[in-house]
């Protein structure tokens, strides 16, 4: 039987292709590398900066009123879990690729070209529509912020099409775009930034837990479980939503000073400090208010306060929480532009989204590009639409990142590994077990959403990445000098 052949695919080029470590840290370097201006307080603050936000301020009453009730503790407990298991396999890829592509560049380092566009597809969808989701919660606190001050934002422009007579989220585009110049000016002043914000969200996090504790109701935690096991479970598919964060650590990896040492720092000492924190926030939470009540507002930590008469404690929880929040959407939106960052520079993505400013040192094109995209999509979704599809996708990346890690270990064994994830393969493994047990529990109509955009995106790879993809960086010089950037050939992997 004759074999078919893709006629999209160049002579000599396999889908199936990897690439060297050796060779993807020298592409990192050169005229269009990035600086490295990060240590490990910055990675942490900045791990934080991004898992401590909506997970909190937004989605905790989403996931208690829907899904888990009280239990939502044990939705979080298990959603932080699985996270662990993802941190320690995303830390050894981290400080053997320290480079800019997070998930992406392991995938194209340990399973090959099409794994790679696979992955950094679906960290596109993951990121794009993270952001939105912030910054629709952002827009809720600043929205209730101001009507507490006296200034009332009208319905139209305060709410995406559909939801309360809304036309467009005005001030989750203002916010977005306030972020999207911050981060052309440079990711030093975009650290400090953040450092500053995140310094005020955990002291607001402080307070509301001081007022809030002496005001538990253990009747509001009966019953436990009114919406069953099965409801835990499909709220910790929800709540996974307020970890995503730490992975975007891992992005910052080609602008860290010593990555082998601070990488792990970062990515997994942010984790720790998340998860304690969201578990007695969620507790504290649910016992303050009936988890009911939290069903028709996008700002529960404000409202419960505000519920027991601590007018003045949701007045101040509302401006922690929209600093907060933009920390989220800070870090988040830095995640997102490295990874477009690095598509672009492997002739993925048109690569003049993978070329510096030369006086910024930034990806500005692809910064602007990002910004008004995400901006649109907040603008025009709902909340709960764009938390799960943002979910799914972050599960799927664990689920390659812990398999990658599992290949690596037996292609290339004698691999320099600073720091390597323990219990192999038992922690991948059960990594890949928890995330997929937590797709299964999301929405069908999440699953398709999925399958889609899934779909679109291999047909963007065989129209255009198979015949742009490069063997190695060097392409990217002729491509910003107004070249087609094409490589051919065969990457140094295959």
């Amino acid at each position: 039987m004759r074999r078919i052949r893709l006629p999209s695919l160049s002579q000599g080029h396999s889908i199936f292709r990897t690439r060297s470590i050796a060779d993807l840290i020298e592409q990192s370097k050169g005229e269009h590398a990035l600086k490295k201006v990060l240590g490990p307080v910055e990675l942490v603050l900045l791990g934080v900066g991004a898992i401590v936000g909506t997970g909190i301020f937004v989605v905790t009453g989403v996931a208690a009123a829907n899904y888990s009730g009280p239990a939502l503790v044990v939705s979080f407990a298990i959603a932080g879990s699985a996270c662990v298991f993802a941190a320690l396999c995303y830390a050894e890829f981290a400080t053997m690729v320290p480079i800019a592509g997070s998930a992406y560049t392991y995938s194209y380092a340990a399973l090959g070209e099409i794994w790679a566009w696979i992955i950094g597809w679906d960290l596109i969808l993951e990121y794009s529509v993270s952001i939105a989701a912030v910054a629709i919660g952002w827009s809720g606190y600043m929205v209730n912020l101001l009507a507490g001050a006296g200034i009332t934002v009208p319905p139209a422009l305060a709410n995406p099409p559909g939801v309360s007579g809304g036309i467009v989220n005005l001030p989750a585009i203002i916010i977005i775009g306030a972020i999207t110049g911050l981060l052309i000016l440079g990711v030093r002043e975009s650290a400090t930034v953040n450092n500053v914000i995140v310094l005020i969200k955990l002291s607001v996090i402080a307070l509301f837990i001081y007022l809030g504790v002496s005001h538990v109701n253990p009747v509001n935690w009966t019953p436990f479980l009114p919406y069953g096991w099965g409801g835990v479970i499909a709220g910790a598919a929800i709540v996974f939503f307020a970890y995503i964060g730490f992975d975007a650590v891992s992005t910052a990896a080609e602008e860290v000073r010593d990555p082998q040492k601070n990488l792990p720092i970062g990515i997994i000492g942010s984790l720790i400090i998340c998860t304690a924190l969201y578990i007695v926030v969620s507790a504290i939470l649910t016992g303050m208010v009936p988890y009911l009540e939290f069903r028709d507002t996008s700002a529960p930590v404000a409202y419960a306060l505000t519920r027991i008469g601590i007018t003045w404690g949701a007045a101040l929880v509302s401006v922690g929480a929209i600093c907060g929040i933009t920390s989220v959407i800070l870090v988040l939106l830095y995640g997102q532009t490295r990874i477009f960052f690095a598509m672009a520079r492997d002739g993925l993505l048109p690569c003049t989204f993978g070329t510096v400013h030369p006086v910024l040192r930034t990806p500005v094109k692809v910064t602007l590009l990002v910004g008004s995209v995400t901006a649109a999509i907040a603008a025009l979704l709902p909340l709960t639409s764009v938390a799960e599809l943002v979910n799914i996708g972050t599960l799927a990346a664990f689920i390659i990142v812990a398999a990658g890690v599992l290949v690596l270990r037996r292609t290339r064994p004698d691999q320099e590994r600073p720091f390597r994830t323990p219990l192999v393969p038992w922690v991948p493994a059960l990594g890949i077990i928890a995330c997929f047990g937590l797709i299964l529990a999301l929405p069908t109509i999440t699953h398709l959403r999925f399958i889609i955009w899934l779909a679109i995106g291999l047909c963007i790879y065989f129209l255009y990445g198979v015949k742009n993809a490069r063997a190695s960086g060097s392409a990217l010089e002729a491509c910003a000098a107004g070249g087609d950037g094409q490589a051919g050939g065969k990457g140094p992997g295959e």
